[in-house]
């Protein structure tokens, strides 16, 4: 089912963010209006965000604000002079680890933040929005791989403790206001422009200058590296997937039986052992890590790893992308962007 693109507006939070950047272009370049809401904060290299909303600049059909979004009157003002009919809500304080030090920026973002998109969309009656959750919510779970329709109650950091609430704040919006939400889950995602507090950054920055670089439980850890083009892919077209609450319930659907609401994983499906992450980039490199084993740091988990039978029956989308193609992909940026 194709979304009529002709004057549709989009307002997207995070625009200057990795996947923000990467979603927003993708939608650009498909012919939607699109609105960017960004903080542009100091959590890492602002430099980075600046020149992701340049390149959206260059689009005619883009425009954009600088503000929090604990700012209400000035989001509010921003949805009344866009009247968007699609939110994507991506916006957020990131990083697991840094959860630990600043608790407070994620109550301040993800939840403060988070209600006020929210409110903002449901006083607008927006015909879809879509908001960012994480792979962290499901926790201490150790079934894998991890199900939508899995309980999730045992999140082991307030980063992933803010994302489920703002699972269950947008499931009462959905149910209170019939405002069609979908939620999607995040998993280890990776490529071209991306954060560089995230794993492929740090390896490749420290590969690159012979420093050592920091390896978790001693390297006995699995991710479901997703490539952020397949990332986005997926979240294009669960734009058009939109819940409807009347809707028959097939099996392993996460659709709410009380409101137009949906939680979708989107994730690469495979689990990749982290060294042979580090051997790939070292292959791609040419250049020998010097590991640091560590153990285990708080609030991390051993494993993560999707079931994304539900976004392939939604949208019949599988992401395609090979690990070493994506971390490629990535390197001949970072060459790139900084010159080396």
């Amino acid at each position: 089912m194709e979304v009529k693109k002709k004057d549709m507006r989009i307002l997207v939070t995070g625009t200057a963010g990795f996947i923000g950047f990467h979603l927003s272009k993708l939608l650009l370049s498909e012919g939607f209006r699109v609105h960017g809401y960004d903080g542009v904060t100091d959590y890492y290299d602002t430099n980075l965000k600046k020149k992701r909303h340049e390149i959206l600049s260059k689009f005619s059909n883009f425009s954009s604000t600088i503000g929090m979004l604990e700012n209400q009157p000035l989001l509010d003002s921003v949805f009344d002079k866009f009247k968007p009919e699609v939110v994507v809500h991506l916006a957020a304080q990131a990083g697991v680890r840094y959860s630990l030090e600043n608790p407070r920026a994620y109550i301040d973002s993800n939840i403060v933040g988070t209600f006020n998109v929210m409110d903002a969309a449901r006083r607008l009656d927006v015909k879809h929005l879509l908001m960012a959750s994480t792979s962290s919510v499901y926790g201490a779970n150790d079934e894998m791989p991890f199900n939508e329709c899995e309980k999730t109650d045992t999140q082991l950091t307030i980063y992933a403790a803010t994302k489920k609430a703002n699972e269950n704040m947008a499931h009462s919006y959905a149910h209170l206001y019939k405002l069609p939400t979908t939620m999607f889950r995040f998993f280890t995602v990776y490529g071209p422009w991306g954060r560089p507090d995230m794993a492929l950054f740090k390896f490749t920055e420290g590969m690159l200058n012979h420093k050592p670089i920091d390896i978790y439980n001693n390297g006995d850890m699995y991710r479901d590296f997703t490539y952020v083009a397949d990332l986005v892919r997926g979240i294009r077209l669960l734009i058009d997937a939109k819940p409807k609450q009347e809707e028959p319930v097939s099996k392993n659907d996460s659709l709410s039986s009380a409101a137009p609401y949906r939680v979708v994983n989107i994730g690469n499906s495979k689990k990749i052992r982290l060294l042979d992450f580090i051997d790939a980039i070292e292959s791609e490199l040419g250049v020998k890590a010097i590991r640091n084993f560590m153990p285990m740091q708080t609030g991390d988990v051993s494993k993560t790893w999707a079931d994304i039978t539900l976004l392939n029956q939604l949208t019949g989308f599988t992401p395609q992308t090979e690990l070493h193609d994506g971390i490629k992909n990535f390197i001949d940026w970072y060459r790139e962007y900084y010159n080396v």
